[in-house]
């Protein structure tokens, strides 16, 4: 397999840069650069922006309405397009349930929601973690019982990103008590404007509180909104699951997280009359991070083009050294900031506070990161999850 970009692909991504320079928002590149806060009109607005000019489903294909890009071309646009300052796309609706539905929805389910997706019409979140069913999905407990034409569901849902903005989510639920565990749950799409739907935020160590509690409490939901057949819903979570694990490798906002750590490196000082950058070893320890993400980049590359869009269980690879790159990435920010990470107060991420400034708070991006990054190695399946499915898929073959 011959990993360097050809001379069409090379021109792609001057095409992508020219469009950045010219379409993304300044107002919504400077809130991304300083780490503040994104509102639902500035995703939705770029999201349209990218619809506008056929940009709007990277990775769907020309028959849905989607670029028909190949697997070079999305990594292309995903670094240049974060690293340019863009927010990422919101995965839920493009990149989790689209597949999804393209793979086993009916042609009438294709039709009512998947146009609605790129134009941001429909703004989407995931009901798969409970309490008691995170890491251990098939002990889900959220009940769905059919009474006539519709199901009504009762339980909670939790660590549901974006449930605040949402106006539907895609939801596991146990339709069959008696079966074994995973033969007995489906996946429903709910109006999140139901009577009974009910969000309640969960306030994160950085301040933010983007992820939620949602409740259901006799929520009708009419049987037309059941994704394939019933008590099939454990074989669409793991399709589902694959794409998610491979997004969660965040290429493009590790090489963007790697120009902010040089940019703190070069602006923080070494107390040697110095910066932090002068420090042989921290040039060292960049230069690793930043070597171990070209790696995975390559193996994101290899991985997809050989998976023919089927991601299996090289995606479980892929989810564990970006999650860790990432981390190890926050942990070099909040090294290179010192002493000035250790006080914290997210109102400074949103006073927009630079090292320029001479003030402590400079560092508030760098610590928010830390704490936020803390979770990529939990959600999509824990890492400890993703080596057991290596183990049992890939070694034992």
């Amino acid at each position: 397999m011959d990993l360097r970009f050809t001379a069409a692909e090379e021109a792609f991504r001057q095409e992508v840069r020219a469009f950045m320079r010219e379409s993304l928002p300044r107002d919504i590149r400077a809130k991304v650069e300083n780490q503040q806060r994104l509102g639902k009109d500035d995703f939705v607005r770029w999201h349209r922006i990218l619809h506008a000019h056929g940009w709007g489903a990277p990775a769907w294909p020309q028959s849905f309405g989607g670029t028909g890009w190949n697997t070079v071309q999305r990594v292309i646009f995903e670094i240049e397009t974060i690293g340019a300052g863009a927010p990422r796309l919101i995965p839920f609706g493009l990149s989790m349930i689209a597949p999804v539905l393209m793979k086993y929805a009916s042609p009438a389910m294709q039709a009512r929601f998947l146009p609605r997706i790129p134009t941001m019409e429909d703004f989407w979140c995931q009901g798969y973690s409970e309490p008691g069913a995170g890491s251990d999905l098939a002990s889900l407990k959220t009940r769905a019982v059919r009474k006539g034409e519709r199901y009504i569901v009762n339980g909670q849902k939790t660590w549901t990103s974006y449930a605040q903005y949402a106006d539907w989510i895609f939801c596991l639920v146990r339709t069959d008590n008696e079966a074994k565990p995973q033969d007995g749950i489906s996946l429903l799409l709910i109006d999140m404007k139901s009577p009974g739907v009910s969000v309640r935020p969960i306030r994160t160590l950085d301040g933010g509180v983007d992820v939620n509690e949602t409740w259901f409490e006799d929520v009708e939901v009419p049987l037309e909104n059941l994704v394939g057949e019933e008590n099939r819903g454990w074989t669409y979570a793991k399709y589902l699951l694959g794409h998610e694990r491979t997004g969660i490798a965040g290429i493009g906002q590790c090489y963007r997280e790697i120009a902010r750590l040089k940019r703190l490196a070069a602006a923080a000082p070494d107390g040697k009359g110095g910066s932090m950058l002068d420090d042989v070893r921290m040039r060292e320890r960049i230069a690793r991070v930043e070597m171990d993400l070209m790696a995975l980049e390559m193996l994101l590359l290899r991985v997809a083009t050989q998976a023919g869009g089927q991601p299996g269980p090289e995606a479980s690879v892929v989810k564990i050294r970006g999650s860790e790159i990432q981390q190890d990435i926050a942990m070099l920010q909040m090294e290179v900031a010192g002493p000035h990470a250790w006080p914290f107060a997210p109102a400074w991420l949103e006073a927009g506070v630079t090292p320029e400034t001479g003030s402590p708070a400079w560092a508030s991006a760098a610590t928010a990161s830390y704490f936020d990054m803390r979770k990529t190695s939990i959600y999509g399946g824990t890492n400890e999850v993703q080596r057991g499915i290596i183990a049992r898929m890939i070694l034992n073959t």
